[in-house]
């Protein structure tokens, strides 16, 4: 199989056989027979704070940050770093100004949230666009990187790939419910981040002939400083993608907070916690872990630009540049070396099938709770939300199994991923911030930003293209905001009914977190005065 030797083989189908069992065992060790749906949605509300942290962490990472950001490190550096260090300062204050509100008001889902500020027009409106984008975009786009680096490390076709990956992934997503998958991910998050370092010191070692991972780093940023440039300008050739500073103070704060503050399938592990401290402490844990990132998954990536301009190939250069997204994988191939490669490759697989799993677990609960209980059987016992959770996890695999191969055109997948997620997040994070802290937002404002904001996020795609879609999200986050702002006031010359009115000391948060907080704002800053 590929470049595998017996030791990675053994390794690597160990780890699976040994994953799939411990899935299998916690899928079904103690289970209620009177199981309800906050033990299959919410692990019971019981997870402690070292599992909420690890399980953020195991859902976020996955194919598309190995393969498509190590692609991304390949076109243009450090600089797509950025998403992993903006998103640490990001949960930092989701912790702090979300997750309080959210628990303390009981809520299971995202549209539930809005449902319970606004009304059930925008609840099920947001839960079909999450629903569509959580299927066509994430699973697939996670699958299909997934199954490149199958194809390219092992040898084992595409399609053949998707479906051994989806069904590694329904072990823990359709059986356990959200406590299955959180103690997988568990697991998992250890494998991936030590198989990752691993992968990024060997080929860093290999790469100063032995002089070890500092060496290597050195020889990098001589070999490209350029790729070591956190804030491009404008005449390079990916601004489009990272435009400068906008990347800082402008759009790429609507992706972070959509994405880790407004996204089920990441805040549910929040809303899974014993207590608001707990989840607080294991954010915070999560933000630590995202500094490393750019560690595992960047790296590599400038690593394979340095190595493939020493071998001065012209056919493997012209093919990278057509498809930079095989870059981690063939530094995997290339310059792990046996018995360690098995452990890294397993890191790779660690990642997918957490997120999938992930994915599956939360589509499967907006779909059971916003659109089956509400519209189809308003009265369905526990035990038939628990059934309906299980075959629309299942549904969703199959449906990301048939659609994957479409994205085989696709270029830089993470970056795909964040711009077509881009026409939605801009409106959710209106939604979100006027409805938490603003008690004039009207119903009727939250409607208009719905229906409104993927017409406008594509007039400005199509109608504007020279804009970098990052400054489009931005544009469309204060467009959407004035329209927020301009309907509130005609609609409600007061507080509106729904308003939240939020309990002294909600917001206050304990020491650890604090100093916490400090420290991980003091490396930020260390890391952009460093490398600007």
């Amino acid at each position: 199989m590929g470049s595998f030797g017996t030791l990675d083989l053994v390794l690597f189908f160990g780890y699976l056989i040994f994953m799939v069992g411990i899935g299998i065992f916690l899928s079904f060790r103690n289970k209620k027979k009177d199981e309800n749906s906050t033990d299959y949605f919410l692990a019971s509300k019981a997870l402690p704070w070292w599992a909420v942290g690890g399980s953020l962490i195991a859902s976020n990472i996955s194919a598309e940050q190995f393969i498509g950001m190590s692609g991304s490190g390949y076109v243009v550096g450090m600089a797509i770093a950025t998403y992993e260090l903006m998103a640490a300062a990001t949960l930092l204050l989701v912790a702090k100004f979300f997750i309080p509100v959210f628990i303390d008001r009981g809520i299971f889902t995202m549209p539930q949230f809005l449902e319970d500020r606004f009304n059930g027009f925008v609840r099920s409106g947001m839960a079909v666009f999450w629903l569509l984008l959580f299927v066509f975009v994430n699973i697939t786009t996670v699958l299909h990187l997934g199954a490149l680096s199958m194809e390219g490390v092992l040898g084992v076709p595409y399609f053949a790939g998707i479906v051994a990956l989806a069904l590694y992934s329904a072990t823990f997503s359709i059986f356990g419910g959200l406590r299955t998958v959180v103690w997988t991910d568990v697991i998992q998050v250890v494998v991936l981040m030590l198989g990752g370092l691993l992968t990024s010191y060997l080929v860093l070692n290999a790469l100063s002939d032995g002089a070890g991972f500092m060496a290597g780093m050195n020889i990098l940023y001589d070999r490209a400083p350029e790729k070591f440039e956190m804030i491009i300008d404008q005449g390079h050739s990916s601004y489009m993608d990272l435009p400068g500073w906008s990347v800082i103070f402008g759009g790429m704060w609507i992706a972070n907070i959509y994405y880790w503050g407004n996204n089920q399938y990441i805040i549910q592990r929040a809303l899974a916690s014993k207590s608001i401290g707990e989840a607080q402490k294991g954010i915070a844990f999560a933000a630590f872990m995202k500094i490393l990132l750019p560690l595992i998954v960047v790296i590599p990536g400038i690593a394979a630009f340095v190595l493939i301009a020493d071998l001065n190939d012209p056919i493997l250069t012209a093919a990278f540049k057509e498809s930079p997204d095989k870059a981690y994988g063939w530094v995997l191939g290339n310059y792990v070396t046996t018995g360690f490669k098995g452990i890294a490759f397993a890191a790779l697989v660690a990642a997918i099938g957490s997120s999938v799993s992930s994915i599956v677990n939360s589509i499967s609960t907006i779909f059971t709770l916003d659109i089956y209980k509400r519209h189809i059987e308003e009265e369905a016992s526990q035990s038939k939300l628990v059934k309906v959770g299980k075959i629309t996890a299942a549904a969703s695999l199959l449906i990301g199994i048939a659609v994957a191969p479409f994205l085989k055109s696709v270029g830089e997948a993470f970056q795909f991923i964040q711009e077509y997620t881009g026409f939605i997040s801009p409106g959710v994070v209106v939604i979100f911030l006027f409805g938490l802290f603003w008690k004039k937002a009207s119903s009727t404002a939250a409607m208009a930003v719905v229906a409104i904001s993927i017409p406008l996020s594509v007039a400005l795609k199509f109608g504007a293209p020279t804009i970098p879609f990052i400054d489009r999200m931005g544009i469309c986050f204060l467009v959407l905001s004035a329209i927020m702002i301009g309907i509130s006031l005609m609609t409600n010359s007061g507080k509106d009914p729904k308003g939240y009115e939020h309990a002294s000391g909600l917001f206050k948060t304990s020491a650890t977190f604090n100093i916490a907080s400090l420290l991980i704002c003091g490396i930020l800053a260390a890391i952009y005065a460093i490398f600007n």
